[in-house]
């Protein structure tokens, strides 16, 4: 249960609905209680009585008595149904109070795991499949609410008819109660054996749905390249594995399963024959009634579903222990890029000095030393291209700006004040970054770009698409602007999703701009319109343009040339063509390819 414990937050927050539930539970339960003790009573007064009838024989008088005994019998009837409905009644408002409760604890965790999905760092995604996450937080937090609703209520509803009958049985006879009971210690240590065993295969078998999910979502997501490569019977094979593995262990888990329930049933029944034979000694010495022993039967016929279920109680405990240590591995990690508690309050525009003052960086998650020792500095409107081999630590420098990442070494100053100091969302809402891996949500066109400007018009949408160069060819679309996307946009040409990243971050009209390789797909006559735009509109923002190549039509104050994570060429246009080193080398072979259409037909 100690996994579990992280759920006694919302128990106190839905505190009024448990506390009610609960009273509402012994209330149903006192009225299904006292139903035995009326047929008992009921059943006493035929036996006790039917001599008297039987002495009437050829009277007038009999055919009163039965009269009488007909008018008692329908009123302990009518009692048994009132009680019956009041427990029906209580039973609603249970599962008004127990079973709402759990949906609002299920709503709730999802909530948080969300929540917690979002505010974790980028190496935590690099670490976990997508697979994963979602198992966690559809099947597992499923599991969990199966606990907090049905388990949570079936249990307490076993105490509160055990705790009801048992007290009705000393009534009658502690004797007799103590006979009924003597299986009980049997069905205790099959129990503690039977939920270990359960834990155990539980845990397995979401750890194998958390593996089979995953699998399923990549092949999805790569269908292209699993049909292109005519893998598709190689992946089902995989796929058949990994699902046999999946069967295999629920079958365990329903093998143990199968025997505990049985096993109740016995123990049950064992309940019922000694209550019948040691009831009939005891109403032979005159200690009981035959009423009372009906009595015993039904309430140890009424036991047999609560203490039957415990094996289903104990099962889906067992379950929502497993599938809640797995959501608490998630919800324990600390986000690694936290909002500074000190952080200025945002004031919505940044003005765009940056400095890197010796910036080393290691990746987490890999060890990887992607930067080391770089430093530049940009005043505020001025433009930097970096150029440099694939691997060279381009992107990490995005990512370093937007705090993906902090840096190992060095610091890194924006508006004069340490990358660490600000906040996040102002630093985060200020700069369009247009990545170099496009991604495109399962929406609409308009609604993709206005993922930057969530409240912009569809004037704004068409004006920024214009200056990413897509109007036109969005109009020629079956429904234009409105046009559903499929999945990371799956539905666009490359060329046509770069340009949409284009205008989603364009439209937020930030105060700087980072362009992460972000043309390489379109052709030369679309860069050029694209270029014009980024010349004139963007001349007083603050510009990091990341490429392989050279932009002859963009004039830039700073251009660094990076390789092997270090700065090892930095100046303007002129000072590097006469430097005679990488970057003189891609200028001549652009010129040599006819101002680079080959070499961009070739990204």
């Amino acid at each position: 249960m100690k996994y579990l414990a992280h759920l006694n937050k919302y128990f106190y927050k839905y505190r009024v609905r448990f506390l009610s539930g609960i009273c509402f539970i012994f209330i149903s339960n006192y009225f299904l209680s006292l139903q035995p003790q009326i047929i008992g009573q009921a059943l006493d007064m035929v036996i006790e009585n039917i001599a008297l009838y039987r002495m009437y024989d050829g009277f007038g008088l009999q055919a009163e008595l039965f009269d009488y005994f007909g008018k008692v019998l329908l009123y302990f009837g009518l009692v048994v149904v009132g009680l019956a409905l009041l427990m029906g009644a209580f039973l609603f408002m249970v599962r008004q109070t127990v079973i709402v409760m759990s949906r609002l604890i299920e709503y709730d965790l999802k909530k948080e795991l969300f929540a917690q999905y979002e505010n974790l760092h980028l190496a935590f995604y690099k670490k976990n499949s997508t697979g994963d996450l979602m198992a966690r937080i559809v099947e597992d937090v499923s599991k969990v609410r199966m606990y907090v609703g049905p388990a949570l209520l079936y249990g307490i509803n076993l105490v509160a008819l055990f705790s009801l009958v048992i007290y009705s049985m000393l009534k009658v006879s502690p004797r007799l109660t103590l006979y009924c009971l003597a299986p009980l210690p049997v069905l205790s240590l099959s129990i503690y054996y039977v939920s270990y065993m359960i834990h155990q295969r539980s845990e397995k078998i979401q750890r194998q749905l958390s593996t089979l999910t995953s699998q399923v979502q990549e092949v999805f997501s790569g269908i292209r390249v699993v049909k292109s490569y005519g893998q598709e019977a190689q992946m089902s094979r995989h796929f058949d594995h990994e699902t046999q593995v999946y069967m295999d262990r629920t079958l365990d888990l329903a093998k143990v399963n199968a025997f505990f329930q049985p096993t109740m049933l016995v123990l049950i029944g064992a309940s019922t024959v000694i209550t019948v034979y040691f009831g009939g000694i005891q109403v032979a010495n005159g200690n009981i009634t035959t009423g009372n022993i009906a009595e015993f039967v039904i309430y140890v016929n009424m036991l047999t579903w609560p203490v039957t279920a415990l094996g289903w109680i104990s099962s889906i405990i067992q379950q929502a222990s497993a599938s809640q240590k797995r959501i608490n591995e998630f919800l324990d990690i600390k986000p690694e890029i936290t909002n500074p508690v000190k952080a200025s309050k945002p004031n919505g525009t940044l003005t765009g000095n940056i400095v890197f003052e010796n910036v080393g960086f290691e990746y987490p998650d890999t060890g990887i030393q992607a930067l080391e020792g770089v430093s530049f500095a940009l005043q505020p409107g001025q433009k930097m291209a970096i150029i440099g081999r694939t691997g060279s630590g381009k992107s990490t420098i995005a990512d370093l700006l937007l705090r993906l990442y902090d840096v190992t070494e060095g610091s890194i100053r924006l508006d004069g004040k340490d990358l660490r100091e600000h906040d996040l969302s102002t630093l985060r809402t200020r700069i369009g970054y247009v990545p170099q891996d496009v991604f495109l949500f399962s929406d609409t066109i308009s609604n993709n770009v206005r993922f930057g400007k969530p409240s912009a018009s569809q004037e704004e949408v068409e004006q920024f698409t214009k200056y990413a160069s897509i109007h036109n060819e969005l109009l020629e679309l079956p429904e234009g602007y409105d046009t559903m996307v499929g999945e990371r946009g799956v539905t666009l040409s490359g060329g046509q999703k770069q340009r949409v990243s284009i205008a989603r971050a364009l439209i937020k009209q930030p105060d700087i701009v980072i362009l992460d390789d972000c043309l390489s797909a379109v052709d030369t006559n679309t860069e050029k319109e694209i270029l014009g735009y980024f010349k004139e509109h963007l001349a007083n923002k603050t510009a990091i343009i990341i490429t392989h190549r050279i932009y002859s039509l963009l004039s830039f104050d700073k251009i660094i040339v990076m390789d092997g994570g270090r700065v090892v060429e930095e100046g303007t246009h002129e000072e590097l063509l006469k430097a005679n080193g990488y970057y003189k080398a891609q200028y001549d072979k652009q010129n040599e390819n006819g101002n680079g259409n080959e070499n961009e037909n070739e990204n």
